[in-house]
This record gives structure tokens, C-alpha cells and sequence, in this order.
């Protein structure tokens, strides 16, 4: 299989797209795949999560995008065999400003992705199974890069009434810009993330976005869990701070459901 680049991404914050991130690409990694996370996050939380504090982020995605800097050459290893790691910081924010005169603003980070897809190629660097990008809560131009330069997009969805309205907003981007600037871009799954079974309108929003969107929505369902919230603080995947508690091991069967699909698109 190769690279598949899948950006998570929901404009509406914390709906657990750096979760997913750390801990999908933990789970993937931990099934034997090459794994790389690109932190375009402002808040550099990815990269936090993963034990990379901001003094050992010499490169980030901000210099990628910005100054053009090789993805090869910011790559940093975690405490994860296999799975690496692009951080972000601060200076992300500035992006939206700093690419408003670029007529290429959109293609940066498909540009450096197909740099060093060319790099991997030419036994340069490691070639990844999975790239995720771990998107702003925003659709600004990070995001819009993101999309531009992946192969499809993993939606995290909240389980509460008004998830809809932002997953509404989400999926007239993807089509803006399927019909721009990536025609091949394509909705690789939704995420059904923080489920309470003990409150009625989790299992009413799963009920509405599986009647709406059908096979799309992954069967796995994260649950709300209170470790998945506590791991980042001690700089490790759930999966490293607590396997065996219940939103480690959804995230174990995610990743599953994740290879499998990738490899019946195959």
C-alpha cells in the first residue's frame, strides 16, 4: 500500500481531532505501520501529547509551509517505535497572513508532501503508510492546505445536537475544495468521538449520522474517557498511559477498521 495521507480535520474545536491523531496513529504504528503526524495546530497539542516540549521543536509545519523547509528534515521520533512526528507551535497563526499574497498559498504543503514523496521514492527517507495531519479548529488556510495535499479527510464527530451543524459546514469545503484544488480528495470516514451511553442524545446522533451518511461512519464508536483527557499531561498516547482502558481500546479496533477499509479501497 502507499502513503495514504488523511487529514483530520473539524472546524468545530474540541471534538477530539488531536486525540484521534495521537491515538489513531498510535494504535496504526502499534500494528506494524510506518506512521507520520503532521501537527498544524497552532496549539502544538499533537506535539505536546507525543512528549515533544517546545524546546526540542527546531523545525515545525510552519516551516514547511512558510519557509519551505524539507519534511525530512523536521521529522522528529517519538516514544513510539515507528511513528513520527512534523510538531507545530505558535507561529502557525501567522500562516493565514503570511500566505495572503501567494498565488501557490494553497499548494504549500502539497508541494513539500510531494517533495518528499520523491525523497522516499529515491531511498532518501522513510516512506510512510499513513501521513495525519492533525487540523486547526478553523477553516483557515492550514486546513485548506491540508485538504489540498491529502488523499482524503477523517471527520471526528462530537456526539452532541450540534455537531450536524458544523459537519454541514465541513463537507461544502471538501467540496469547494474537491472542484478547485483537489480533485481526488474524498471523505475516508467519520468518526463518532466522546459517545455517553448514559445520555439519550449520543445514541440519537448515532442514529442520525449512520441514517445520513451509512457506511462512511465507522462502527467503532470512541467513548467519552476520562484517560484519553489525562494522557496528554503525562506526554503519551492513551494507549501508552492506559491500554487497557476503554478509549484505548476503541482506538485499537479504529485503527483495525482504518487498515481494512484502506485495504478494500486498494
Amino acid at each position: 500500500m502507499s502513503t495514504r495521507i488523511i487529514a483530520v480535520a473539524n472546524q468545530k474545536g474540541g471534538v477530539g481531532k488531536t486525540t484521534t491523531s495521537i491515538n489513531l496513529g498510535t494504535a496504526l504504528a502499534a500494528a506494524g505501520r510506518k506512521v507520520l503526524i503532521i501537527d498544524f495546530d497552532p496549539q502544538g497539542n499533537a506535539s505536546t501529547g507525543l512528549g515533544i516540549p517546545p524546546s526540542e521543536r527546531e523545525l515545525t509545519s510552519y516551516d514547511v509551509v512558510i519557509d519551505g523547509a524539507e519534511i525530512k528534515a523536521a521529522c522528529k521520533e517519538t516514544i513510539i517505535p515507528r511513528l513520527h512526528i512534523v510538531p507545530g507551535d505558535e507561529n502557525l497563526s501567522g500562516v493565514e497572513t503570511k500566505l495572503s499574497d501567494d498565488p501557490r498559498r494553497s499548494y504549500r504543503f502539497k508541494d513539500a508532501m510531494d517533495a518528499y514523496r520523491e525523497s522516499a521514492a529515491n531511498d532518501e527517507c522513510v516512506e510512510y503508510d499513513f501521513v495525519l495531519i492533525d487540523c486547526p479548529p478553523s477553516l483557515s488556510s492550514l486546513t485548506i492546505n491540508a485538504m489540498t495535499g491529502c488523499d482524503a479527510v477523517l471527520v471526528p464527530l462530537q456526539c452532541e445536537f450540534f455537531a450536524m451543524e458544523g459537519l454541514s459546514q465541513l463537507l461544502r469545503t471538501i467540496e469547494v475544495v474537491r472542484g478547485a484544488l483537489n480533485s481526488e480528495l474524498e471523505i475516508q470516514g467519520i468518526v463518532l468521538t466522546m459517545y455517553d451511553k448514559r445520555q439519550a442524545q449520543s445514541a440519537q446522533v448515532e442514529a442520525d449520522v449512520r441514517s445520513f451518511f451509512g457506511s462512511k461512519v465507522y462502527e467503532t464508536v470512541i467513548p467519552r474517557n476520562v484517560r484519553l483527557s489525562e494522557a496528554p499531561g503525562f506526554g503519551k498516547p492513551a494507549l501508552l498511559y492506559d491500554h487497557k482502558c476503554s478509549g484505548s481500546e476503541a482506538y485499537i479496533k479504529l485503527a483495525s477498521e482504518v487498515i481494512q477499509r484502506e485495504r478494500e479501497r486498494a
